[in-house]
């Protein structure tokens, strides 16, 4: 992890208030969550933007808003806002998107919600914390990953 520098708590929800739109732009699919990613770098810029879906059906968000990212660029000092924890395991891909995030060299990971137990058993917190990525929680922006994900979640399951 090389990210040093130390965003107020207003910021990472600003940021994370806008991955909520972009998962809103995620096509409702009863087999799938609707997920928004946002990359930004140290000095306050996007990277990045993405969604579940955007490009194809299996694209989960994060690798929506990779597949946008030069190759090669240092994301050591950038940060992944994600409305849910990133998958760990997956059916239409090689790679989790823990594996992508961690694969692409991020120092931060930010995220709203844990993977509730729907579809996979999700440890991607506890597996980016241990390849050193620094994670912060934002459990009190949960209540809207939950309602953009109505869909697929019944009210007030556990996540």
């Amino acid at each position: 992890m090389t990210v040093t520098r130390v965003e107020s708590l207003a910021t990472h929800h600003d940021w994370m208030q806008a991955a909520l739109t972009f998962s809103r732009l995620a096509p409702p699919v009863d087999s799938r969550y609707a997920v928004g990613a946002i990359v930004v770098d140290y000095d306050g810029s996007i990277l990045a933007t993405g969604y579940t879906g955007e490009n194809d059906p299996h694209e989960h968000a994060e690798e929506a808003a990779l597949s946008k990212i030069l190759p090669g660029t240092d994301l050591s000092r950038a940060t992944i806002y994600t409305t849910m924890e990133p998958c760990t395991s997956r059916r239409s891909r090689p790679a989790s998107c823990t594996q992508l995030v961690i694969a692409a060299g991020f120092g931060r990971v930010v995220l709203a919600l844990r993977e509730p137990l729907l579809f996979a058993d999700c440890d991607g917190v506890d597996t980016l914390r241990l390849a050193g990525v620094d994670v912060i929680e934002l459990s009190d922006l949960a209540h809207h990953v939950r309602a953009v994900n109505a869909h697929v979640l019944a009210p007030g399951q556990a996540g």
